[in-house]
């Protein structure tokens, strides 16, 4: 996700995407164990993500 994507949506929209994010992340994580991830850049994009959505939740309630 793009800064300017997150930025439009609202805390609750970000909230729903940091659990579909973490599910991701755990299924990526089972697909590596297994040799079935075709591309372990997901895995840190993924925690990319997270990491910047929970960064503009607290940006927002301060």
């Amino acid at each position: 996700m793009k800064k300017k994507e997150i930025k439009k949506l609202t805390k609750s929209q970000m909230i729903d995407n940091i659990e579909k994010l973490k599910k991701d992340l755990f299924n990526f994580r089972f697909q590596k164990i297994n040799g079935q991830l075709k591309s372990p850049a997901k895995i840190t994009e993924t925690k990319k993500n997270i990491a910047r959505l929970k960064t503009l939740i607290e940006v927002k309630n301060a």
